[in-house]
């Protein structure tokens, strides 16, 4: 990481509610990444097999949930909001997918903080509640979720 990188950092001090990001990378998810997924951590027939998942609510292949969560990480971290110390989670407050992710979806976050709150047991950290959208390429909300990051406020 490069000085200039460094300081392009997010501290705790520099955030504050309402603040929101647009990020600007995006993935494309296609049916075998989707398959491949499934196959190793939620082998479900509407995530393996088109046409068996034609008979299910979902009416085609559909990416695992946690595909979809696993494709997000990617985009944050790629992100051009990057938070000193790496994106640490304490956990969700709320995790939903309203919309299925399909074969040939081209997939891109935005965040907004909703709380910034100092510890006061750690005063070298503090906690960040960021709600984060996952788009398709629709603009349509694929995944909305609202976690509790660990970010180290700057230094003296």
């Amino acid at each position: 990481m490069s000085a200039t990188d460094a300081l392009s950092l997010s501290y705790l001090d520099d955030l504050v509610p309402g603040q929101r990001f647009v990020g600007s990378t995006r993935l494309r998810v296609d049916a075998e990444r989707i398959q491949s997924f499934a196959a190793e951590f939620d082998p479900q027939p509407f995530h393996l097999d088109d046409d068996a998942a034609r008979a299910t609510l979902f009416r085609g292949l559909a990416a695992s949930g946690w595909h979809t969560a696993a494709v997000t990480m990617r985009l944050l971290v790629d992100n051009e909001f990057q938070l000193a110390g790496g994106i640490i989670g304490a956990g969700f407050d709320d995790l939903r997918w309203p919309l299925p992710v399909r074969p040939g979806d081209t997939l891109r976050v935005e965040c907004e903080v909703l709380e910034v709150r100092p510890s006061k047991s750690r005063p070298g950290q503090g906690l960040v509640k960021l709600r984060t959208t996952t788009f398709n390429q629709h603009d349509q909300a694929v995944q909305i979720s609202v976690g509790n990051l660990v970010v180290p406020r700057r230094g003296p």
